[in-house]
């Protein structure tokens, strides 16, 4: 038996892909920024290379089963891919996770998060300067029409046996909730089509970032859930809230002029806050946390991350859910793969399975 629901954010960007292809170079994919990161100080983990699954292509089949093998073997529940939809049919990425619907392997619950945010130049490169950056894909939000749209795509996911549920309802993620200008006619729109297509309706979780206010602001559109990421919340508590937004308008405008660096030990002793106590709050687990593949030293960057100090935290979260009905004692692993992040579980050659291992231990009574 397990003591919490454990579902880990998949990004499902390590395969060539035609955009990335026009913007950065034929064959581009995540492994090309993790693959050239340099340290940025002494003691900087940094190439991160990694163990069992190496530089993999997820448009491998026995790739996605070796992923799924180790996750339900640490206890994990399932993964939440990213999906994207920019507005107008526009996808990104989809290939991975429409070979594992169509497929039916492998045979490890799902959901879905929609990653609605723009892409642009500087997201996925250290190297583009401020006066450069380009925007490669708009998030857009047309209107009713467009989620009808939207809802028709993912209606498949939504009915496969293997979709995560809560209370019954396809748990559905959305990454930026505040960023919808209509919110309640997009939820509203879905849950009318969820009960027309046989479903008791979606489970709406709304990803925090920011302040903690901004958890309410997100409860207050009508979402059935959160997800605080906290990382900002943390960070604040950890260096000073004064500093902290000093140090944030510095670095918008000279990010070379220093780095900014925090002790995990210190972000996961301030991560948590009282939204997470929260019946319809999925706290989160932070592995480790390093953007400098992506950012350079615009990045923030987490030091001292081991499988000893995760198991504390682990700990900690477990704690925060143990008095929830067993349909909400979930935990979002923030994330499985987000290697250019430093944000991932997946074995390495530096911790080999130790963020895995500790959590098996950590999740079964």
């Amino acid at each position: 038996m397990k003591k919490a629901r454990v579902i880990a954010f998949y990004l499902p960007q390590f395969h060539p892909f035609e955009a990335n292809d026009l913007w950065w170079g034929k064959g581009f994919t995540e492994w090309t920024n993790v693959g050239k990161a340099k340290p940025l100080f002494k003691g900087h983990y940094q190439p991160r290379v990694p163990a069992d699954l190496g530089y993999y292509d997820l448009r491998l089949a026995e790739v996605r089963e070796a992923q799924a093998e180790m996750a339900r073997n640490a206890g994990v529940e399932g993964f939440m891919y990213w999906h994207y939809w920019f507005g107008n049919g526009k996808r990104a990425l989809e290939r991975p996770f429409n070979e594992v619907l169509a497929s039916g392997k492998p045979d490890f619950p799902f959901c879905l998060g929609w990653a609605n945010h723009t892409w642009a130049t500087h997201t996925w490169s250290s190297e583009v300067k401020r006066k450069e950056r380009t925007i490669m894909i708009e998030q857009l939000y047309p209107g009713e029409q467009d989620y009808i749209q939207h809802f028709i795509n993912v209606l498949p996911a939504f009915q496969d046996k293997r979709y995560i549920r809560v209370e019954n309802k396809p748990l559905f993620m959305v990454y930026a909730p505040l960023d919808i200008p209509d919110a309640s006619l997009f939820m509203n729109t879905w849950q009318r089509l969820a009960k027309e297509n046989g479903l008791e309706g979606i489970h709406f979780v709304g990803l925090s970032a920011g302040w903690i206010e901004n958890n309410q602001k997100i409860l207050d559109l009508g979402f059935d859930a959160i997800a605080p990421g906290n990382l900002w919340v943390a960070e604040s508590r950890v260096k000073g809230k004064w500093k902290k937004l000093l140090v944030h308008k510095i670095r918008e405008r000279f990010p070379s002029v220093f780095l900014d660096k925090y002790s995990y030990e210190d972000i996961i002793e301030e991560l948590f806050t009282d939204y997470d106590k929260l019946d319809n709050a999925y706290p989160s687990l932070i592995p480790q946390w390093d953007r400098s593949p992506r950012g350079g030293r615009r990045a923030v960057i987490y030091t001292g991350a081991t499988p000893a100090l995760f198991g504390k935290h682990v700990d900690r979260a477990l704690e925060l859910v143990a008095h929830k009905p067993a349909d909400k004692k979930i935990l979002f692993l923030r994330s499985w793969n987000e290697w250019a992040e430093g944000n991932y579980v997946e074995p390495d050659l530096k911790h080999g399975h130790g963020f895995l291992n500790v959590l098996k231990e950590k999740l079964f009574i």
